[in-house]
């Protein structure tokens, strides 16, 4: 397992935190290859929504469009992190490229099938097909901590600014989906996408000098999986739970407002929660942090556990649309900060040479979760109440509190300070 880098991390300067984004930013290309990537990014939060629209809206069936789009999300679950180690072992440029025109491919002929009705079992086909999407965020998260390599604080704002983009991109992108599908034609939404995407990892691609090296591993390294890495497996269980948190979220607000009679306005909610996400992971990339990572990850586990309750007291007590709107938007700002130390303690834990991999594992385990909690919030929300269901969102985030304890995060950061 590498070491952590903050045990090399030079003493920050002076004015180091005063404007921590922008001293980020100063670095040659990152400006470059952040704006091409977010351009690449944004179709990750379109692509689902634009495939249900078109589907169902062709089709008529929200089954079969639900159906083909679990498809598609089993198997990149499948082919990620296999992709993720061929960028890692052969470079960003040579893997992704070819990998995101085929997965542009397969984005194209759901739309050909879908669009010359085709029988079903092709649209399920052709969006497996698009499994091959690389990972935009691992990569450029990777290209971060190639850059700010040994400091320590700098790649703190960096990982905090990526979540604040992941953010910022699942909050934009159904709504842009849902616009172009609405205003213009139903294949319109994947269409765009697939333009964002190409482009956007091409134009990443391109900034050939802030990529990383391609690792050339040794024979004994070669077959090291970031999974069987220490402190790995808790990692990812607590990201499915984290999954689950934000898969039944969003099943349940949707219900919740269909209730109330105001099934448009599910978007604006759910883009509000995100939007407090956001702004808090902006927030938390300010701050100068002490201590091992583990502690803060426990105490910001526990925090997004206490902040759920509020969006279930809102929904139970008041069944007050207004009101949750408030407590989604006080209960997604204990997300980033969850969000950004997993993903620093991923990094810190991936073995040399497996940075991309390490990091999809953590995407797969969370895309997982999010299928799972869908699933759960909407069983609960047709079966009990939508007001009910939000004690899934709770019980998840309860489950990655008792993980990330019973898996002794606290004791294994405490013995290396010992041992230090």
């Amino acid at each position: 397992m590498p070491q952590s880098p903050s045990t090399n991390a030079p003493a920050p300067s002076a004015g180091h935190s005063s404007r921590p984004y922008r001293r980020l930013f100063a670095h040659p290309g990152t400006r470059a290859f952040t704006l091409a990537n977010l351009a690449a990014r944004l179709p990750m939060g379109m692509f689902s929504v634009s495939a249900v629209v078109m589907i169902a809206g062709t089709r008529g069936s929200y089954a079969l469009a639900g159906a083909v789009t679990a498809t598609g999300l089993a198997a990149t679950a499948l082919v990620a992190p296999w992709t993720a180690r061929l960028v890692d072992r052969y470079g960003q440029a040579r893997v992704a490229v070819p990998a995101t025109l085929c997965a542009a491919l397969g984005s194209l002929a759901l739309l050909l099938c879908v669009r010359y009705d085709a029988p079903a079992w092709t649209l399920f086909a052709a969006y497996a097909a698009t499994a091959t999407t690389p990972n935009t965020g691992g990569m450029s998260r990777a290209r971060w901590a190639h850059l700010l390599k040994g400091d320590t604080e700098a790649l703190h704002t960096a990982n905090s600014f990526e979540q604040a983009a992941d953010e910022l991109c699942f909050m934009l992108g159904p709504v842009l989906a849902a616009f172009l599908c609405g205003t213009f034609f139903p294949e319109a939404g994947t269409l765009v996408g697939v333009v964002l995407l190409v482009t956007g990892v091409l134009a990443f691609a391109a900034q050939r000098s802030t990529e990383p090296p391609p690792w050339a591993p040794t024979a004994e390294a070669a077959g090291t999986s970031p999974f069987r890495a220490p402190g790995m497996p808790p990692l990812l269980a607590v990201c499915l739970a984290m999954g689950a948190v934000f898969g039944s979220t969003e099943v349940v607000t949707i219900a919740f407002a269909d209730a109330q009679g105001h099934r448009t306005a599910a978007g604006a909610v759910l883009a509000l929660q995100a939007a407090g996400s956001c702004a808090a992971g902006l927030l938390y990339g300010r701050l100068r942090l002490s201590g091992p990572a583990e502690y803060r990850y426990v105490w910001c586990i526990a925090a997004m556990t206490a902040l759920l309750t509020l969006p279930l007291l809102a929904a139970s007590l008041t069944g007050s649309l207004p009101l949750l709107c408030v407590a989604l938007l006080f209960a997604g700002m204990a997300t980033a900060p969850t969000m950004i130390t997993n993903m620093a303690l991923v990094q810190q834990r991936t073995p040399e040479g497996h940075l991309n991999e390490g990091m999809t594992l953590a995407v797969t385990a969370l895309l997982g979760g999010i299928a799972c909690g869908s699933a759960t919030g909407g069983w609960l929300a047709e079966h009990l109440s939508p007001a009910a269901a939000y004690g899934v969102p709770v019980s998840a985030a309860a489950a990655a509190l008792l993980i990330a304890l019973a898996t002794g995060a606290v004791d294994s950061a405490r013995g290396r300070v010992n041992s230090g």
